[in-house]
């Protein structure tokens, strides 16, 4: 391996500066490592082969800091998004019909949509991630490279490629290891000899089974079609069916489009992998250093199931998490974190404790009272500070209030007016939205609602004296008692001895409740008992409680 194979990655421990930001530690780099370009390019980029996924999304939101951290620095930069969308179709996802085996080997251009909505197979989840990133004002750079190969964009760089390929054929053997050639039976004279840095994609199939015949050392090759049996030769020059293969296409466009700065995962990140061995070929083939690269931790997801592959049905994806996210809390929680740090998103109850960690963090924001690296994370969060909230409404507020006035803003605020809360009416439609979702969608268990009917199995266990603290609130509920502070006081009211210390008396209340909550709800506990009997339906209330 070549000793400058990693000498663009930045390593764990220097992005651990508690008192620098890590995306201003990697534009340091950057600036260290292309003190001179015009505009600097960070890219991020994706095979659209199935949904892109919140892991996917690291990619982007890297890249996001990276290019602000830059501007901050008073450089112009952008961010480009590559479609690696003349990828070959792998394999059919679940969920899809088994007959699209049959495009299998064709670009993801080429193979239609599974639903006929979209132009191709892949237009299918582009428009889905494009649409998330305008969501989250994300504004990026794209490039999809079916248009670019077939444009005839890359022809230059094809033909010094395949003229340069028992020398791109060495740098790949490098990284190969003695075990590894012979687990695979590679002869080295042979594989250099034979080696093509390119695939071809059939003109008889559409398919990339192919094998290469023969190069005649300027735009034509022959080769044969695996399935068909049939040879041509072709001049790749007007025929654009030629594509490189991967550890050289890589750092082919980062010459083409001048990136000095690219994330990647697990998979490209590992010593000798993609990322080492493009690094070594853009310096030795293409004589231009690679970009500034770092590693990022995959993401877990609570509430859903561990990680997830994009390939598979059941992927999440940004526009999935902007059904429970704000935004820019979903950006924060990925702008927090360095690419090396684990976290996790949550569609269980771990999104209460975020939300309020957000919120917290606002709060010190408006007080000045954060570190560097929790301000930093927030200014790239919000795309104007203005619309941060003074007074968010807690999501779990949101969730609990929300369902029990059927998710009107409006009866929302008419409540936390009764029981002396103050939030921002903004927030609390925003978030209603959002707890909405995540209630009904994703834990539709913790849905509070009325029972159909009296509840006489648990009634049955109830002693005379709790039968009695029911029935007089049922008749004092069929009184004109309006607000909620009235209702709060006849309900600690109802189970109290007044000879007894409030201390004493907390248990008779607390068992009221539970009995009041069985009754209406199958449940021992609930909501606020006051706000839940002033939000609901007082005939349905009066109905279940008449015993």
């Amino acid at each position: 391996m070549s000793s400058n194979a990693a000498s663009g990655r930045v390593l764990a421990k220097l992005l651990n500066n508690v008192d620098q930001y890590w995306a201003d530690t990697l534009a340091e780099k950057v600036l260290e490592a292309f003190p001179n370009e015009k505009i600097y390019t960070c890219a991020a980029g994706i095979s659209p082969s199935g949904v892109v996924h919140f892991g996917n999304f690291r990619d982007v939101i890297t890249s996001l800091a990276v290019v602000k951290s830059l501007e901050k620095k008073g450089k112009k930069a952008r961010l480009l998004f590559s479609w690696d969308d003349f990828d070959r179709f792998r394999k059919v996802p679940v969920g899809v019909d088994p007959a699209f085996a049959e495009h299998i080997g064709k670009p993801l251009t080429s193979v239609p949509d599974p639903e006929g909505k979209y132009e191709s197979y892949a237009r299918r989840f582009q428009v889905e991630f494009e649409e998330a990133m305008k969501a989250l004002n994300i504004e990026l750079d794209y490039r999809y490279q079916t248009k670019e190969y077939t444009s005839g964009r890359y022809d230059q760089e094809i033909f010094y490629c395949l003229k340069n390929r028992a020398e791109i054929a060495q740098v790949i053997l490098s990284f190969m290891s003695d075990k590894g050639k012979a687990e695979k039976n590679i002869d080295e004279k042979e594989y250099r000899e034979t080696y093509y840095p390119i695939s071809l994609y059939s003109r008889f199939t559409g398919k990339d089974n192919t094998e290469i015949l023969e190069y005649d050392g300027k735009t034509s090759v022959t080769y044969k079609c695996l399935d068909t049996q049939k040879t041509e030769t072709v001049d790749l020059s007007k025929e654009h069916i030629a594509k490189l293969a991967w550890k050289i296409d890589w750092p082919m466009r980062w010459k083409a489009e001048g990136v000095t700065f690219e994330p990647g995962g697990h998979d490209h990140a590992s010593p000798g992998g993609s990322y080492d061995t493009s690094n070594v070929l853009s310096e030795k083939i293409f004589s231009r250093p690679g970009p500034v690269f770092v590693g990022y931790e995959f993401i877990g997801i609570q509430g859903l199931g561990s990680k997830m592959s994009g390939s598979k049905g059941n992927a999440v994806s940004p526009a999935d998490l902007l059904e429970v996210y704000e935004p820019e809390l979903l950006k924060w929680l990925y702008f927090k974190k360095n690419p090396h740090q684990k976290f996790q998103l949550a569609f269980d109850s771990e999104i209460n404790r975020q939300y309020e960690e957000f919120d917290r963090e606002c709060k010190g924001y408006h007080e000045q009272k954060l570190s560097v690296i929790s301000k930093a994370a927030l200014d790239l969060s919000f795309d104007d500070m203005k619309n941060m909230f003074s007074k968010p409404i807690p999501f779990r507020h949101a969730v609990a209030f929300g369902q029990i006035v059927q998710w009107q803003p409006d009866k929302v605020m008419e409540l936390l007016k009764g029981v002396d809360m103050d939030y921002d009416e903004q927030s609390v439609k925003i978030r209603l939205k959002k707890a909405k979702n995540w209630l009904e969608t994703y834990n539709p268990q913790e849905i509070i609602k009325l029972r159909d009917s009296v509840n006489n199995e648990y009634l049955s266990t109830m002693n005379d004296q709790s039968k009695e603290y029911i029935r007089t609130l049922n008749q004092k509920l069929q009184e004109k008692i309006e607000s909620i502070h009235d209702l709060e006081l006849l309900v600690y009211s109802i189970p109290k001895d007044t000879s007894l210390s409030d201390k004493e008396n907390s248990p008779r209340q607390r068992a009221f409740f539970k009995d009041v909550y069985n009754l209406l709800i199958g449940a021992d506990t609930g909501p606020r008992l006051s706000t839940f009997l002033w939000a609901v339906d007082r005939k349905k209330v009066l109905d279940l409680l008449n015993i």
